[in-house]
């Protein structure tokens, strides 16, 4: 057992308070502009503007430029000269990918009883979405979206295709203008985030962990999901595969809560503490009308338009108090 250091409960809780209190607004274009020199160089420390994500967030308009740093699509000590390189690099190597997906695509088709069944999948998924908003204009571009997803699918063996992508990528369309932005954006999310909202990745592992927090945190409501059986907190998985997108009520709130997890700010796997403090919204009914475990989950699917922000703090609440417990190395591990 470890305790983890002070100094990282303090900036925690300053976080928490930060976020709720809300004393200077998102990071805006000047802003994010200032961060860099007349060359393109980053003039502020990587950690000061990660911090500053964790506590304030990115005005919409800085979102797409910043998202290419926060997933490693640009390197934080490119040049801006050397940031269009790669960006060119990354154009000319999507489109070599899809060409190549041309080809093979006959191979797929008839020798691969899966791929039909994926694109089938990926077909049924994006025909549910809705695809206009109120006016009646065009949000998403079907099409394109599930280009990007087969191609996914193809070229990333190790995530495949799994229920609720066509969400997620829907939404790195939205923020970034080209299709090869929007297919390695995706790429780089999935692994800057250790798969950790693929299934046979990432998904078991942060149940699992999900579980030890609460024996750690809260041994009563441990003792009473164990009596109802543990089935509870195992039956949350969609909040991990969707990487919590139901749960908010619109679409800033969901980047909000992604970017925060891109920065690593203020641990690694943050998600499990998310799931923590959401799964400590129903606790108090749960405890008090003795719940089953398959009430608890009802419970929790009723979870939705939540605050971005409230839930953020709450995380970093819940992330002092660990650091200050005696923390057994999986943990530890986990976190750090």
């Amino acid at each position: 057992m470890t305790t983890l250091s002070p100094e990282n409960s303090l900036s925690a809780r300053r976080s928490a308070t930060f976020i709720l209190e809300k004393k200077n607004p998102p990071i805006d274009k000047a802003e994010w502009d200032s961060f860099f020199d007349e060359n393109g160089h980053l003039a502020k420390s990587r950690d000061f503007i990660c911090v500053n994500i964790l506590e304030r967030g990115l005005h919409p308009l800085v979102r797409a430029d910043a998202w290419k740093f926060l997933t490693g699509y640009y390197s934080w000590q490119s040049s801006r000269d050397e940031r269009l390189m790669v960006d060119s690099n990354r154009r000319r190597n999507y489109n070599s990918l899809c060409q190549m997906y041309e080809k093979i695509q006959p191979l797929l088709e008839n020798l691969h009883g899966n791929f039909t069944e994926t694109r089938n999948n990926i077909v049924y998924d994006i025909q549910k979405l809705y695809d206009k908003d109120p006016l009646g204009n065009v949000l998403v571009d079907k099409k394109k979206l599930e280009k990007t997803l087969l191609l996914s699918y193809v070229c990333n063996t190790k995530a495949e295709y799994q229920r609720g992508f066509h969400e997620m990528v829907m939404l790195f369309q939205l923020m970034v203008e080209h299709d090869h932005e929007t297919f390695w954006l995706f790429q780089f999310f999935l692994q800057k985030t250790e798969h950790s909202c693929v299934i046979n990745i990432g998904v078991g592992k942060n149940l699992d962990m999900l579980n030890n927090l609460i024996t750690l945190l809260d041994p009563q409501f441990a003792d009473h999901l164990k009596g109802k059986g543990s089935g509870a907190v195992q039956s949350l998985f969609p909040w991990f595969c969707l990487c919590f997108q139901r749960a908010f009520k619109s679409f800033d709130d969901v980047w909000r809560l992604w970017e925060v997890l891109l920065t690593g700010k203020p641990c690694r796997n943050f998600q499990v503490l998310v799931a923590y403090s959401m799964l400590q919204m129903v606790r108090e009914q749960a405890l008090l009308e003795c719940m089953s475990g398959d009430a608890i989950l009802m419970a929790c699917n009723k979870l939705i338009d939540l605050d971005a922000d409230e839930l953020i703090s709450a995380a970093c609440v819940v992330y002092s108090e660990l650091i200050q417990k005696e923390v057994p190395q999986a943990l530890k591990d986990f976190f750090l």
